[in-house]
């Protein structure tokens, strides 16, 4: 199963984890989205977060959801991502 198919059965739950942990706006970006996901992709996501949350909370998304879907995870806000990528990221990236 790849990235994608594990993404799409689990879509709830991602949402779920990432609402709990104060996440808004959960889009998925890289492989997941250009179609060159294999079963060994890790998952990039850009997220927005309420006011008030923290690092913390990035960190806590991360590992619940390694742990729901097996993979790597790599989570991003837009203040995070390097100015060197800024652009392409936004253009790809697709809400979940």
């Amino acid at each position: 199963m790849t990235l994608t198919e594990r993404l799409a059965a689990k879509r709830t739950q991602v949402l779920r984890i990432a609402g709990t942990h104060g996440a808004r706006k959960v889009r998925v970006f890289g492989s997941a989205v250009c179609g060159e996901d294999a079963a060994a992709s890790d998952l990039d996501l850009l997220i927005s977060l309420d006011p008030g949350r923290s690092l913390l909370d990035i960190i806590a998304i991360k590992q619940d959801l390694e742990d729901l879907l097996e993979c790597s995870v790599d989570v991003v806000t837009e203040a995070g991502i390097s100015p060197y990528i800024r652009d392409e990221v936004m253009r790809e990236a697709v809400e979940l």
